[in-house]
């Protein structure tokens, strides 16, 4: 049955194939076919011709503006190549599998991951942190954006860029570290995609987030941010029949996206990533500043909706459960022993010397009346999203918690 399915879409969709070859031939002949423009110009003019051809205008515009940087020395071969073998046989794989999205992701990540290696190797790029993160940010991109027509220009372009990044960024991650890294971020973030705690792109940006904290600061550190998912977790269920039954729970049974995981941890990967380029005490206070104040702030939200009748915090007067800015008193003792217990946490693995456990929960207390400041004004104005103003609670955390200890 399996074998006849990718069949049917091998002779319904011969488009794809014929991309997928030609984009293998154009790694192979990459290094032949110089100065770079003349490459880039043969790509523009076949995608010119796919552009003609139905369901494939978007990706012959992504592909030709990858072309374009490549052709204009913006981006380095390796760069315009990778990205050619992530998305297109990416792509490739993904829709040749039979249609459950949860295979068509892993052959997509499979397929996507031995061309990047492939021609990052054949054209004597060796530091795999770039192409992986590609594909994992391409992949991501697919979880997001899925079903709009525009999803694989959007996938060439975000991936081009990601890896350029990583290129100029020239952080060498030894092979060992960087497969360790892979299993250990893709077995938890696959746990929680089990357990209904994270969706595909929750799955998919958990997953880019553990790899590039490992890589960059230390597993040590990976585990203080996977205390305050469970803890998150387990905030989030607990008594969430409760919860919903007055209308206060989380949307979708708490199941994470890519918002919630970036809003809560974007402060601490850049703080990761920044220590390890510049290994400076004040980057690992930035970071248990910003995970103290996420586990506050959601341990606030959630644990506090079980307390009595919430005050806004910009004018104490008493207001309904959920309401933007609304704390009660049980919710902030529960969101500073949070915070202290993440702290701890990250004590106890060595990532934080004694003196920057006060630091941290002092920020987490700080970072969570932010958040429900930022909630009363600019949230309730309709100014800031949810994700927004998590984001403002994890950095205000983060930066007390540098001013803290500095």
């Amino acid at each position: 049955m399996i074998k006849y399915k990718i069949t049917t879409y091998m002779l319904q969709r011969p488009d794809m194939w014929i991309v997928a070859i030609l984009s293998t031939i154009a790694i192979v002949i990459a290094p032949f076919v110089q100065p770079p423009f003349i490459l880039a110009l043969i790509t523009i003019l076949i995608s010119g011709v796919f552009y003609f051809i139905r369901n494939t205008q978007y990706p012959a515009i992504g592909i030709s503006i990858v072309a374009l940087l490549y052709g204009l020395n913006i981006i380095p071969a390796v760069v315009f190549l990778t990205t050619l073998a992530i998305v297109i046989l990416g792509e490739a794989a993904y829709r040749i599998w039979p249609r459950d999205d949860n295979y068509s992701y892993l052959a997509y990540l499979i397929v996507a991951t031995a061309g990047a290696v492939f021609a990052s190797y054949y054209l004597g790029y060796f530091n795999l942190l770039t192409p992986i993160t590609g594909v994992v940010v391409a992949a991501l991109l697919k979880s997001i954006l899925k079903g709009r027509e525009d999803t694989i220009m959007i996938e060439c372009i975000g991936t081009a860029m990601t890896m350029y990044l990583f290129y100029d960024l020239r952080y060498f991650v030894d092979f060992d570290l960087l497969m360790s890294a892979i299993i250990i971020s893709f077995v938890f973030a696959l746990i929680s995609y089990k357990m209904k705690a994270a969706d595909m792109s929750g799955l998919l940006s958990a997953a880019l987030m553990g790899i590039l904290i490992i890589v960059f600061a230390d597993v040590r550190w990976f585990f203080v941010m996977l205390a305050f998912f469970i803890l998150g977790a387990g905030f989030t269920k607990f008594k969430y029949e409760k919860k919903k039954s007055e209308g206060v729970a989380e949307s979708r049974g708490g199941v994470r996206g890519f918002l919630n995981v970036f809003a809560n941890g974007l402060i601490s990967l850049c703080a990761a990533m920044l220590y390890g380029i510049s290994p400076e005490p004040m980057f690992i206070a930035l970071f248990i500043g910003s995970v103290a104040a996420a586990t506050a702030d959601t341990s606030a939200s959630e644990l506090g909706m079980l307390g009595k009748t919430p005050y806004l915090i910009t004018s104490f007067k008493k207001v309904p459960k959920g309401t933007d800015g609304g704390v009660t008193l049980f919710g902030e003792v529960a969101a500073t022993f949070a915070a202290f217990i993440v702290c701890i946490i990250a004590f106890l693995l060595g990532v934080i010397p004694p003196e920057m456990v006060l630091a941290g929960t002092a920020a987490g207390f700080v970072g969570t009346n932010v958040d429900s400041f930022v909630g009363a004004t600019l949230e309730r104005r309709g100014i800031l999203g949810n994700a927004g103003t998590n984001i403002t609670c994890t950095l205000a955390g983060g930066l007390f918690a540098m001013a803290f200890y500095i």
